[in-house]
């Protein structure tokens, strides 16, 4: 980095998950100020936090307390989140911001539906769920050992940072900011410029810490002078194996902050925003009878990103290999599903690119096939259209024709209900 100034507009970056994701910031809601627990007679929800709340309701589960980390493992234990999906904020860019420094990083573990925040010494767990038809919902967990422990509904607070992002249902963000040495980011405004895949690795990760080797990039840096805020100190920044002797470890449950975990986390977001998005305006624009001609043009026109994010159509190249320190890369890889020849979108390349076979492994998500089915139809015609080769304008034109064969033979052997013209 040597200690390069970044303009402010181009460079606040770090995760904003308002209640609920991740951060080189991470933006989360404190609990609703009723205190009302979820209730599960309620039918609006169909994500995991609500499911677990009604199994906890009915004594069919229970979290379990445990002396050093409280309800963390066992709320990563129920609701299927992997521990070495951790990743590591330090700016202070929750509501819990007192507490977070570079010396009591925020954690934040995630899978395809659930984002959990913590941090230690802090009031209550930020969690997001993934519900398949209306998107992201925001709920709070208290951290203090408790009878019977209830997740609450994230409050309105939320929507300050979440519904800005998307349209009709709240959004998600990755951002990367330019932390101070106590980790406060320097803002000039509220502007974000938000990083996912198609962010160069460069601009990427600011409050963040980082474990594993790649190009250079913004994270396991502070700017330590008040009178240039902006320049980030570069010394033992980069390729950082291990983030012994920066903070306590034994606070987390994995003492990492795996760069493939952020690479993936930051796709995710993305594509989470895009179908929540699209979905919520097709099925308003259907239930009102206004899916008109123009309104379908529009739609055409969105589904058209969504496909270019699916093919990674405008990824940032890797101009040096990816390698991460935990065994996310591997567990990540190992959910599949895979084809008869051993082939999964959840493949990593890590060399060039980030996946072996680019094509987002959100199409297996819940989300994707609960689209409204002129959305998911469409999406499936402009992918068989770039796969088949029938679609070889210059923006897939990095998608070789090895790779389009290869996709096409995934999806045949592990995606139910294709369209009959993909088989």
């Amino acid at each position: 980095m040597h200690n390069r100034c970044y303009r402010v507009h181009e460079r606040l970056l770090a995760i904003v998950f308002c209640c609920g994701l991740a951060g080189g910031a991470i933006w989360l809601a404190p609990a609703p100020a009723s205190g009302q627990s979820v209730q599960p007679t309620e039918t609006a929800s169909q994500d995991a936090v609500f499911d677990l709340e009604g199994q906890l309701e009915r004594g069919e589960a229970t979290l379990d307390y445990d002396a050093k980390l409280g309800y963390l493992p066992s709320l990563l234990k129920r609701l299927g989140v992997n521990a070495d999906s951790q990743v590591l904020v330090f700016s202070k860019t929750s509501f819990q911001q007192a507490l977070i420094s570079p010396q009591n990083p925020r954690a934040i573990f995630f899978n395809d539906d659930i984002a959990i925040g913590a941090v230690p010494g802090g009031k209550v767990f930020e969690i997001s769920a993934l519900d398949p038809t209306r998107g992201v919902k925001f709920y709070t967990l208290d951290m203090q050992p408790a009878k019977n422990p209830r997740f609450q509904r994230g409050g309105p607070v939320c929507g300050e940072c979440h519904d800005p992002i998307s349209v009709l249902t709240p959004g998600l963000m990755v951002t990367s900011v330019i932390p101070s040495a106590d980790g406060t980011p320097f803002f000039t405004g509220a502007f974000f410029n938000i990083t996912d895949h198609r962010t160069p690795i460069a601009e990427r990760w600011g409050g963040w810490y980082v474990t594993g080797k790649s190009e250079p990039h913004m994270g396991n840096a502070v700017a330590p002078d008040p009178e240039h805020p902006t320049e980030l100190q570069s010394k033992g920044a980069q390729n950082v194996l291990s983030l012994a002797g920066r903070f306590d470890l034994s606070k987390y449950p994995v003492p990492t902050s795996d760069i493939v975990a952020l690479m993936t986390l930051e796709h995710q977001t993305r594509m989470i925003n895009l179908l929540t998005s699209v979905g919520a305006q097709a099925r308003s624009l259907i239930e009102k009878g206004k899916l008109d001609e123009a309104a379908s043009r529009r739609l055409n026109q969105a589904v058209e990103e969504i496909v270019g994010s699916m093919l990674f159509a405008d990824e940032a190249p890797l101009h040096e290999p990816v390698k991460g320190v935990s065994t996310f890369t591997e567990t990540f890889s190992s959910r599949g599903p895979r084809d008869k020849k051993g082939r999964s979108l959840r493949d990593f390349d890590l060399q060039k690119r980030m996946f072996r076979y680019p094509l987002s492994y959100m199409a297996y998500s819940a989300t994707f096939d609960n689209l409204p089915d002129a959305v998911r139809g469409r999406i499936y015609q402009r992918l068989y259209e770039v796969l088949s080769g029938r679609d070889r304008s210059q923006k897939y034109a990095r998608i070789s024709s090895a790779d389009r064969t290869a996709i096409l033979e995934i999806l045949r052997d592990t995606k139910p209900n294709l369209p009959d013209y993909f088989k």
